[in-house]
């Protein structure tokens, strides 16, 4: 075989696996997310929601999962399961990143607060649906990461900090809505603070690396503070400021 056809054949079988790798990938995206479709009806009781709006719906099959999953876990990217990503840390599971981002209730345009980047995914879905979204990282190393990803892949109206973000970002609140991606034995007051009127807040509360509740959190026009368990959850323990 001559050097230019030997060349052409590389090109040829580098295009035609990338091909196959990403019809592969959509194939898994889109079953993925099917599947997560149906256990949100299935917990429509509990979740107090039938379907994920279409808005949620799009903007969680447009963010790349992948992308946010070290290499040596990609191939486990639209399996409906938390991954590791580092430093005792996990990017939540598809199902519980779907309930979450829909019981915020997110319209574009609306200010948004995350207690943990983490590979930065949950931020990416929240801008996706037109959110301004200002989030913190304990974990610098994961703070640097996922700043990176979100600055690769155009997600430009993502903030973020290194910080405890037991305390909120003060400077850019209220919130209309703030989603903790951590588990905390009590919800941190100055969150509540944060929050505006009319705001909604979702957060695991419970003992360190057991079971714990997912809560929606209202603030009524009044400022009256209402909250309802919602699921069984596990996610890994809020660090920082108890």
């Amino acid at each position: 075989m001559s050097r230019m056809h030997y060349g052409f054949f590389i090109v040829l079988t580098l295009l035609l696996t990338t091909t196959r790798a990403e019809v592969t990938d959509s194939a898994a995206r889109d079953e993925l997310w099917s599947e997560v479709d149906a256990q949100v009806y299935q917990l429509r009781a509990e979740l107090g929601f039938e379907r994920l709006t279409p808005a949620v719906r799009e903007a969680l099959r447009s963010v790349p999962r992948e992308q946010f999953i070290p290499l040596d876990a990609r191939r486990q990217a639209y399996e409906n399961r938390p991954i590791p990503i580092g430093y005792g840390q996990t990017i939540s599971q598809p199902l519980i990143v779907a309930a979450m981002t829909g019981l915020l209730a997110i319209e574009p345009g609306q200010r948004v607060f995350e207690l943990g980047t983490g590979s930065g995914y949950q931020a990416a879905v929240l801008a996706a649906l037109g959110a301004d979204v200002y989030s913190v990282e304990i974990i610098p190393e994961l703070a640097e990461r996922a700043r990176e990803t979100l600055d690769k892949l155009g997600y430009g109206r993502v903030q973020t900090r290194v910080g405890d973000g037991y305390f909120g970002w003060s400077g850019a609140a209220p919130f209309d809505a703030i989603v903790v991606t951590a588990a905390n034995d009590h919800v941190p007051p100055p969150l509540l603070r944060q929050l505006k009127p009319g705001g909604r807040m979702v957060i695991p509360v419970g003992s360190r690396y057991s079971t714990q509740k997912l809560v929606l959190i209202t603030r009524a026009a009044d400022g009256t503070i209402r909250s309802r368990e919602l699921l069984p959850v596990t996610f890994v323990p809020l660090t920082g400021e108890r």
